[in-house]
């Protein structure tokens, strides 16, 4: 990761940057795709902050606000802007507390404002019938399904999460998972008892989809490339099982299914805080959409079962 971010920052000019860059590889356990983006986003400011007769380290709140209007012009979205402005606001931040600069210069700028759209939902009845549907066929290649399925639906994981599991993250009896999310952060992710038992009747299974004699660290390996189920192949096994359940599949996905999860548990009273540390979401802002998704049902809820709102509607 650190010869990530040394390479990200010579690239992009070196010295504040690349030192940034170690910052948040070493000390953050940034990912190396987050590295690369705050670096070309930082050498693009670089650059026009140039033409304006400044560096990168020495840039001013008004050479922000430039680039971020002609980044606008340019018809830059806001939320793609807002991912600018992140970049630089932890940069200058980094030459603030490292004595570099003696002001933070996005200080004056505001984040531009986005507008977040609500994330598609499954009723229960739909997440169900998918989980029934994967209960219904036969052999070692549908218990893995099964498996998958309902430990994504029981433990709202991220796709990325769920086919990366190592062996080692299940314990059979046990009602948890042992899940690393973002930024390498480990969570216990806790399983019902009938993700528990696909995950039991799968893995009486599993050595079908090794060579023979071959090991894997993967609770989900395949011969493939990657050495497991992959992210895509399990999306679209996931659309095959919304067509046999009847659910359109435009409307199903991994991401979907964590949705789903998140909602319905809102739906029946759960604490927001609580479902914060079972996505494995660092920020509790991030959490809170589904508030709005849970609002939003049980005010759509009100006005088409309330009988005085079917009155109204009759008068």
């Amino acid at each position: 990761m650190a010869a990530t971010a040394k390479k990200a920052g010579k690239r992009a000019g070196g010295g504040s940057l690349e030192l940034f860059l170690e910052m948040m590889a070493v000390e953050r356990n940034a990912a190396a795709n987050t590295l690369k983006n705050y670096g070309r986003d930082l050498e693009r400011f670089a650059a026009y902050a140039k033409k304006r007769g400044e560096t990168l380290d020495s840039a001013g709140a008004d050479d922000i606000a430039a680039w971020l209007g002609a980044l606008e012009a340019e018809g830059l979205s806001a939320s793609t802007a807002a991912l600018k402005v992140s970049a630089l606001r932890q940069f200058y931040q980094f030459l603030y507390a490292e004595g570099v600069r003696g002001d933070n210069p996005t200080a004056a700028i505001d984040r531009p404002r986005t507008k977040r759209p609500l994330p598609k939902i499954l009723s229960v009845d739909e997440a169900r019938r998918i989980v029934e549907a994967a209960a219904k066929e036969e052999g070692p290649k549908a218990l893995r399904l099964k498996a998958m399925v309902e430990t994504l639906y029981a433990a709202g994981l991220r796709v990325s999460e769920l086919v990366s599991l190592p062996l080692a993250a299940y314990r059979s009896g046990e009602p948890y998972l042992l899940v690393r999310g973002k930024g390498g952060k480990e969570r216990l992710a806790p399983l019902g008892g009938a993700a528990a038992a696909a995950l039991d009747d799968y893995l009486s299974v599993r050595g079908v989809f090794l060579n023979e004699g071959a090991v894997s660290p993967w609770l989900f390996p395949s011969r493939g490339k990657t050495g497991h189920v992959t992210a895509a192949r399990f999306a679209q096994m996931l659309k095959d099982l919304a067509v046999a359940a009847g659910v359109e599949p435009s409307r199903v996905s991994p991401h979907v299914l964590r949705h789903a999860f998140a909602t319905h548990l809102l739906d029946g009273g759960a604490d927001l805080r609580a479902v914060q540390q079972m996505l494995g979401h660092a920020d509790i802002t991030t959490t809170q959409i589904y508030t709005h998704v849970a609002q939003d049902r049980l005010r759509d809820l009100v006005f088409t079962k309330h009988p005085l709102a079917k009155k109204a509607k009759r008068d």
